[in-house]
């Protein structure tokens, strides 16, 4: 197994802790579903904002900046492609506009990735 370099896991971590208001909502609306989801996950040498890592989906956010960096947006997908990843993008004011909405497209694409027919919301503590 390859080690995380140092900087990365530093790097996930202050990104975790500095999160974006969508990154927050949508963080709040998906952690309580099965298949589990994770933040700020290290994947090769990128790190992706959400993730379902059973079914290998990732989650992308993309704020203003990214309307000028759409090749290397591009670039980041097809290389975490070819690392068997599923990467859905959605605009910071898409959830923050439309959280439900959102959640959806994320939980359909879960389920038909996933063996078990529908994602399951967490039952713990109840």
């Amino acid at each position: 197994m390859q080690r995380i370099p140092p900087e990365l896991t530093q790097n996930a971590r202050r990104l975790r802790r500095e999160a974006t208001p969508a990154e927050r909502l949508l963080w709040n609306a998906l952690r309580s579903h099965r298949p589990r989801f994770t933040r700020q996950l290290v994947v090769g040498h990128f790190i992706v904002d959400l993730a379902c890592r059973s079914v290998r989906i990732g989650v992308e956010l993309d704020g203003g900046h990214h309307a000028v960096q759409i090749d290397a947006d591009e670039a980041r997908s097809r290389y975490l492609a070819t690392q068997g990843w599923t990467i859905l993008r959605f605009w910071n004011n898409e959830v923050l506009e439309n959280v439900e909405g959102v959640v959806e497209v994320i939980l359909t694409a879960v389920a038909q990735a996933a063996t078990h027919p529908q994602p399951l919301a967490c039952r713990e503590g109840s």
